[in-house]
């Protein structure tokens, strides 16, 4: 059995998927996020599972190729984090 790498800060393991919610102060400043996200996804070719409420983005990654969470997701968790507190 492979090991799930351990979740970053303030992620957890939800139906086998680093799962985490970002709230931000308002709809401009989590679309502002998720801009920013999505130009590092495009960069790495690892795209997230993610949908936006007003001020709440809901991410989940998962490497689907490898059949689950990998240090690619992790890696890409930390970036989502970095740019978070940017924000």
């Amino acid at each position: 059995m492979t090991q799930i790498p351990s979740p970053p800060p303030e992620w957890s393991v939800v139906d086998d998927k680093l799962h985490r919610e970002f709230i931000f102060e308002d709809f401009a400043t989590a679309f502002g996020f998720m801009t920013h996200l999505a130009l590092e996804a495009e960069r790495r070719n690892h795209h997230p599972e993610w949908s936006n409420v007003w001020n709440k983005v809901t991410i989940d990654l998962v490497t689907h190729d490898a059949g689950g969470i990998t240090e690619q997701d992790v890696d890409f968790a930390v970036k989502a984090n970095e740019i978070a507190g940017t924000m």
